[in-house]
């Protein structure tokens, strides 16, 4: 583990802390372009989603009616009523995104895994990067908007469902989250640039609220003009 691992789980709040809750329950606001392409337009325009800290599960509610909610696993994704019956299932949720394009709609499933485990890989990081099968290795420092940037680059181990192995973060001078590069596969439009700002402090550990993915060319150069998602986050609370 690298010693910029170190440093930014410690400026989020440091993996003592983490380590003192199994869940976090965040209330948010999501939209862009990609909600659209896929034929689900709203779908998490106010919404909140619940995730296990020390496994990978999330679950987003309400979920398309009002006593509805999700259940995804990196095996698993299926949604429920608040009775525990199962409206819909799908296990191994990933084959089904097979030969799909940006403009192929998604259906209730398809959607509901790939936003519970992004929420879950986004909400989790960068206190996961300790785990011993994590691989992180620091790359040379850029320069954007003026600022310097450290790079962690971060092999996500096969039992993580996520946007694709390998992924780089980077972090400002003070240690906190501000881009994240990354492709998601089971969309299949290319890279992007995900970049997260207006971090606050809940439970005494730090989160982005404010955050913004656009497409990023093979030059490198990202096309601002282009919002892919927007997450606005409104609270959270650890347990």
């Amino acid at each position: 583990m690298s010693d910029l691992t170190n440093t930014v789980i410690a400026a989020h709040g440091g993996s003592e802390r983490y380590d003192q809750f199994s869940t976090v329950t965040v209330h948010f606001r999501s939209g862009g372009a990609l909600w659209g392409l896929k034929g689900q337009q709203g779908v998490f325009d106010h919404a909140g989603v619940r995730l296990d800290l020390h496994r990978e599960h999330a679950s987003h509610y309400p979920f398309k009616a009002p006593d509805l909610h999700t259940s995804v696993t990196p095996e698993r994704v299926a949604v429920e009523n608040d009775a525990g019956e199962v409206k819909a299932e799908r296990l191994d949720p990933r084959a089904a995104f097979a030969g799909h394009s940006l403009e192929t709609p998604w259906d209730d499933l398809h959607v509901a895994y790939f936003a519970g485990y992004a929420m879950w890989t986004y909400l989790t990081s960068p206190f996961t990067f300790a785990a011993p099968d994590f691989r992180t290795e620091e790359l040379p420092s850029v320069t954007e908007d003026g600022q310097t940037l450290r790079r962690l680059k971060v092999s996500f181990p096969d039992r993580i469902a996520t946007h694709c192995r390998d992924q780089v973060f980077y972090f400002d001078q003070d240690g906190l989250l501000r881009r994240h590069d990354y492709t998601a596969e089971v969309v299949n439009a290319g890279a992007v640039a995900h970049y997260s700002s207006d971090h606050k402090d809940f439970d005494g550990l730090v989160l982005p609220t404010r955050r913004r993915v656009y497409p990023l060319a093979e030059d490198g150069t990202v096309n601002r003009d282009l919002e892919l998602i927007t997450i606005d986050v409104e609270s959270a609370l650890f347990i």
